[in-house]
């Protein structure tokens, strides 16, 4: 997955400058990013503080490490099943 050039405190801080009033069209402008970029953020972050957005990545990562886990536990659950035989 691609990493983003900027990082979530960053990100809030544009959201924020739009909701104070700043054009999206400028703000995107100086900030060197998209539109589509701009509310693909807002969909994601929108009404997130900081520490929200921290908290967000950790669980995020937590979920990967989950979904890892289960995938290697289904994997070995069928590797069992080929090599003994499934009951009938």
């Amino acid at each position: 997955m691609k990493k983003s050039r900027y990082s979530e405190e960053q990100i809030i801080s544009f959201l924020k400058q739009a909701e104070a009033g700043m054009p999206i069209k400028e703000l995107c402008r100086k900030g060197g990013f998209s539109d589509a970029t701009f509310y693909k953020w807002r969909a994601k972050f929108g009404g997130m503080d900081v520490s929200d957005a921290k908290r967000l990545k950790e669980l995020e990562s937590e979920n990967a490490k989950l979904k890892k886990l289960l995938a290697e536990a289904h994997l070995d659950m069928h590797a069992l099943k080929s090599v003994l035989g499934v009951k009938r």
